[in-house]
């Protein structure tokens, strides 16, 4: 079987969303998602494809190693060359599971559990008061979900005191106090929550933060600091009894070395459509096994790349939990064809369907389609 085509399209999610389409002379095909990529991305995904147009796609590490290195100088380090890879392994391993007729989970090494765990990110709308976030906590954990987040950097408050310098005033860390409180009260004791800083923050601030909400026990607090500075995330990390997670920004296994030797962080979070992929995501998340750290992957993803980071959730068994960030975007179900609802009481179940399980719904893709471009063009 050799790879005979590799084709994209950018299709409307949390932001675009870029799917990649392989195909072969024997007629099967895979779909991959990644996100995140910036302009240009299908112009990347289709100078890397072409460097494994003829390939056997059943070798699916060594094609990935192929496109990766053969680019090392252009920047596939990290960044939108990493992304861009992610959604051609996540369209091959879709294509070799459908060749030989295997989940991909099983093609990972099998898995460790059929139901993989979603918390959902969570919008408050309206005025963002504390009341607001309180009832939009309410309403997803009415959906199902027992885990939850929410942000609470907020570069619109009145009480900033400097558009760049991010460290934290009072009365801003006392909005974050009563937003977290509201929530906590409205949901419980048992359903975990976790708070977004989107490594807003000085270091002093981060730890400011943290210490404030541990008596709100967080599932975790996410970026503190920006994700550069291992060792400032770490001086967060031991000042508070409050977990601390990162990893969102970081690319392949290099980028989260010395988070995990240094144990920078109580959870890593990999974007697996965008960072890494999902037999990078695995090594990784076994990385952060000898350090007895589990993994809760970052996810905006549509359908398709979430269902494809489930799968590689599924195969390892230090997952915790893994992201839904679609609340505010009805055409969820309307992407993929499956048997709906994707997710279930908070969950996805994986099926014994070959590849990803799931198909892209292409009259969807078309509607969703970005404006001025074509569907797999």
């Amino acid at each position: 079987m050799k790879i005979t085509e590799i084709r994209t399209a950018e299709v409307r999610g949390h932001g675009y969303s870029c799917y990649v389409r392989i195909s072969t002379d024997r007629g099967i095909t895979g779909m991959g998602e990644c996100i995140h990529g910036g302009a240009g991305i299908q112009q990347i995904i289709a100078a890397l494809g072409s460097l494994i147009l003829g390939d056997d796609p059943m070798n699916v590490d060594r094609l990935y190693e192929k496109m990766r290195r053969a680019r090392v100088f252009d920047g596939a380090l990290a960044g939108n060359f990493v992304t861009a890879l992610t959604g051609i392994e996540i369209a091959l391993w879709d294509l070799v599971g459908r060749a030989v007729g295997l989940p991909v989970y099983a093609l990972l090494g099998g898995k460790f559990r059929d139901r993989i765990r979603m918390y959902a990110d969570c919008h408050a709308g309206g005025d963002d008061s504390p009341a607001a976030n309180a009832a939009k906590a309410a309403e997803v954990v009415d959906l199902g979900f027992d885990a939850i987040k929410f942000d609470i950097d907020d570069l619109a408050s009145p009480h900033k005191k400097d558009a760049y310098n991010h460290t934290v005033s009072r009365r801003e860390l006392d909005d974050m106090v009563a937003k977290v409180e509201a929530v906590r009260t409205a949901i419980g004791p048992h359903v975990d929550l976790a708070m977004d800083l989107h490594g807003r923050y000085d270091a002093s601030s981060g730890s400011r933060i943290a210490q404030a909400l541990e008596p709100f026990d967080l599932m975790w607090l996410e970026e503190p600091v920006p994700p550069e500075n291992v060792d400032a995330m770490r001086e967060i990390k031991v000042s508070t009894r409050t977990p601390i997670c990162a990893g969102e920004n970081l690319y392949l296994r290099w980028g989260f070395k010395d988070l995990l030797e240094q144990q920078a962080v109580d959870i890593i979070m990999p974007d697996l459509p965008k960072c890494c992929g999902l037999s990078e995501g695995k090594k990784i998340a076994n990385m952060a096994e000898v350090y007895y750290i589990p993994m809760a992957p970052h996810n905006v993803c549509g359908p398709l790349g979430t269902v494809a980071s489930a799968h590689c959730c599924a195969s390892v068994p230090n997952f915790l939990v893994l992201e839904w960030h679609w609340l505010e975007r009805p055409h969820w179900h309307e992407l993929v064809i499956a048997d709906p609802p994707l997710i279930q009481e908070g969950a996805i179940t994986l099926t014994d369907k070959p590849g990803l399980g799931v198909d892209l719904n292409m009259e969807a893709a078309e509607k969703y389609l970005k404006p001025g471009t074509r569907l797999f063009a």
